[in-house]
């Protein structure tokens, strides 16, 4: 037997329904604040993941499925959105006529690293990114976002983490504080630090190992380092976050995984999920732009891990799966077909019919209609047809009515909807 490959997954029907009542509650909420879809391929030139996300960051250097296609350029799949986002936005010029777009997109990424509870190898994100907005209102935006979505998914236990990684002009002074730090503990750090120190010594500050967490405690805090427009950026993210009443933590340990991020970060964390606590996270890219070959234009966004977030949400798959309105027990060959072109009659109405095709006794039918819990069955034989009338049983209270068997799609109707 063919399993799945180690680290996908299948999303079953009754999960398949949680997941697309979440993403209609995001496309609603996104929507309302003027974010417009997009939708971008799953594969792109490594170089566009190489350039944006770094070449010294694990998810290159370790994680990213790469390959060469047919003529040997090397292609990725896409291992998150952003940088396709903002390839996109450069590539049609869509800062031509008015550099503010607001995007969001929902859809599989593709990691290869080890599988963990809420962490697959195909996982799914949904992204928001609003471009030509150096505001720091835009990132508060996204949260207070954020915050709203998760409480419409009714997602409790979660919790606003802030922090700010400052820009090109105050991040060396940080960095060589940083550095000077942790080669003063480098014994104490495990090894994947200790090769990042030199390379990306903001990512020792992110090490989920105790000893490295316990070794960094007293760590230089970034914030501590910011230039004066930094720091006012940050100060007016804080007083907002206040004025609109989304309470927050400051994570001087919070920084991204990726190079690209410039001033604020943020990241909505739960107590759920044990030690991968982080349920969406963002911040500010300025530059990631005109890295690409754009203009200089700022940018914000942030990303769900939607498989985490279904996991946290407060949602009952049960209460997700449509169960049929109705069952058709046809109990003999004529009987059948027409209770085949009333089924295919009523799905076009919007009800959700189904019937067996089998032949099988009206016993063995009506274990069926239970077993699939159906609201209604129609009964329907030789001795109903003598008649001109079907027998329409309510399967909850066993109660039951005969119907006319002309023009019986349009009598079923006020009959068994809601």
């Amino acid at each position: 037997m063919i399993q799945l490959i180690r680290g996908f997954k299948d999303i079953l029907p009754g999960e398949v329904e949680v997941w697309q009542y979440i993403e209609s509650v995001a496309r609603g909420l996104f929507e309302d604040f003027g974010f417009k879809e997009i939708r971008i391929p799953i594969m792109e030139k490594t170089e566009l993941f190489a350039r944006s996300i770094g070449e010294d960051t694990d998810i290159v250097e370790k994680e990213m499925y790469t390959f060469p296609d047919r003529k040997g350029d090397l292609i990725t799949l896409r291992p998150e959105a952003t940088a396709s986002i903002c390839r996109s936005y450069i590539q049609h010029k869509m800062y031509a006529d008015d550099p503010v777009k607001k995007f969001y997109t929902i859809g599989p990424m593709f990691r290869r690293e080890r599988p963990q509870k809420g962490r697959y190898r195909q996982f799914y994100q949904i992204n928001a990114e609003i471009f030509g907005v150096a505001s720091p209102l835009a990132d508060v935006e996204l949260i207070f976002l954020l915050k709203n979505l998760f409480s419409r998914l009714s997602t409790g236990d979660v919790e606003a983490h802030i922090n700010s990684l400052g820009c090109p002009e105050c991040r060396p002074v940080f960095k060589a504080a940083l550095t000077e730090y942790i080669s003063s503990r480098t014994d104490a750090l495990c090894s994947d630090c200790v090769r990042r120190k030199d390379r990306n010594p903001l990512r020792v500050l992110d090490c989920k190992v105790p000893a490295c967490r316990e070794a960094m405690e007293d760590a230089p805090s970034i914030i501590d380092h910011l230039c004066p427009a930094c720091a006012q950026h940050f100060d007016v993210v804080r007083a907002s976050l206040d004025s609109l009443g989304v309470p927050f933590v400051v994570n001087k340990r919070l920084v991204r995984g990726l190079d690209y991020y410039t001033r604020t970060t943020f990241e909505i964390q739960t107590r759920s999920l044990g030690a991968q606590s982080a349920v969406a996270g963002g911040g500010r890219y300025d530059g990631l732009v005109k890295m690409l070959g754009g203009p200089d234009m700022p940018a914000t966004g942030f990303a769900i891990g939607f498989d985490r977030l279904a996991e946290v949400a407060g949602l009952d798959n049960q209460d997700f799966i449509r169960k049929p309105d109705l069952y058709i027990a046809a109990l003999d060959e004529e009987s059948g077909a027409m209770a085949f072109e009333w089924l295919c009659a009523l799905g076009t109405q919007g009800i959700q019919a189904t019937m067996d095709f089998e032949g099988r006794s009206l016993k063995s039918q009506m274990k069926r209609a239970g077993r699939n819990e159906a609201r209604f069955t129609l009964i329907v034989g030789e001795d109903e047809r003598k008649k001109g009338l079907a027998i329409l049983r309510n399967m909850k209270t066993r109660e039951q009515v005969t119907v006319p068997l002309d023009n019986l799609v349009e009598r079923m109707k006020p009959l068994i909807q809601y």
